[in-house]
């Protein structure tokens, strides 16, 4: 069996730089709030909890996460009431964690609420590594072409972890490394609590860096390394709009991918946009600028598009959708709804209806 894992996510930041009253994590990305990419990585075996750490908006991201959650996948949700760093946030939930755990020694994974492009089998991986080379601390680390931003990754001359420093404390140096820090990281339970509580702000911003864990830990003898992403996208975190519509256009392409992959046809799949959300069948073609989004389900060889955009829309097999606007309707099987048809929420297209412009459908 294996050791019983725990997980925290970082949800407790303002995101100052996306300039907007709604909490960063919960900005969307393809029909999901930013978080729940996070959260969905963070699927793996043996996890006793899954804990959410929030602050700003606290109420906000907790009702909004709690309304998605799974009955199988329970999230418990910790507030840090002040902003003392990613250090201090993993502290906040110390009594939570060791209570998920129980006796028996295990592992935590500690992950930030704003990577929604990470993917679960790199956490497994992470974790796998982790526990094969015994280690009290493991960083997800990647390289980059431009590592602006990001803090550095600092090697031993044996090979391991020795430290992580913030750019804007490194030397010049050390910012030539391109080796960078995710903060993603796994954590041995029984080592984390003493080790935070060495950790001090002598820093630039005066915080408690939850990298600094990696220098306490290899300075009191403990095995620290690190493991490389083969996909440094992964590790791409979202701190304003720009990183935004990036990591949407990494996401969109993703799905895009999948869906082509399981018999989907797209003329176009950069002018394709489909919702995390949205169920395909086999089959199915969509035209250039077809948009789904919300919780679509479209059947076995339907035809969307060009141009149509759907919400929460239910497509049957065999229809034919042109350049329609619709949210909340059912369109039937062999159904054809030819471009610039209104339908209004609620409206029902029987099986084998053709709708013409000149029809108006309502529920």
């Amino acid at each position: 069996m294996s050791r019983p894992t725990c997980v925290v996510v970082l949800a407790a930041g303002e995101g100052t730089r996306m300039r907007s009253s709604r909490p960063k994590p919960l900005h969307h990305l393809c029909g999901r709030a930013m978080v729940r990419y996070v959260l969905d990585a963070a699927t793996q075996e043996n996890v006793r909890a899954t804990v959410v750490v929030v602050g700003h908006h606290a109420t906000w991201v907790e009702k909004e996460l709690s309304a998605g959650a799974s009955p199988s996948r329970p999230l418990t949700f910790v507030e840090q009431l002040e902003q003392l760093g990613t250090g201090h946030a993993v502290s906040v939930a110390l009594a939570t964690i060791d209570e998920a755990i129980g006796d028996t020694d295990g592992d935590v994974i500690i992950l930030p609420g704003d990577t929604p492009l990470l993917r679960a089998s790199s956490v497994a991986r992470l974790l796998e590594r982790h526990r094969e080379r015994q280690a009290a601390l493991t960083v997800l680390s990647a390289f980059l072409d431009d590592p602006t931003g990001y803090g550095r990754v600092i090697h031993a001359k044996d090979g391991t972890l020795e430290r992580i420093v913030e750019e804007r404390d490194a030397l010049e140096s050390e910012r030539a490394i391109s080796e960078v820090n995710t903060s993603i990281m796994v954590v041995r339970q029984s080592l984390l609590g003493p080790a935070l509580r060495r950790i001090g702000r002598h820093n630039a911003q005066q915080e408690y860096y939850l990298t600094d864990l990696v220098e306490e830990l290899h300075d009191m003898g403990h095995l620290t390394t690190s493991w490389q992403l083969d996909d440094a996208n992964e590790a791409l975190g979202v701190n304003d709009r720009r990183q935004l519509a990036n990591a949407e256009r990494v996401l969109r392409a993703r799905i895009n991918d999948e869906w082509m992959a399981r018999g989907v046809t797209m003329w176009d799949p950069t002018q394709t946009y489909v919702d995390a959300d949205v169920e395909l069948a086999a089959e199915v073609t969509l035209l250039p600028g077809t948009i789904l989004k919300g919780h679509c389900v479209v059947g076995r060889g339907a035809t969307i598009g060009p141009n149509a955009v759907l919400r929460d829309v239910e497509v049957g097999e065999n229809a034919s959708v042109g350049m329609v606007d619709a949210s909340h309707v059912r369109i039937g099987a062999d159904a054809n709804v030819a471009s610039f048809v209104v339908l209004s929420p609620g409206a029902v297209v029987t099986s084998g209806e053709i709708v013409t412009p000149l029809t108006l459908r309502s529920h």
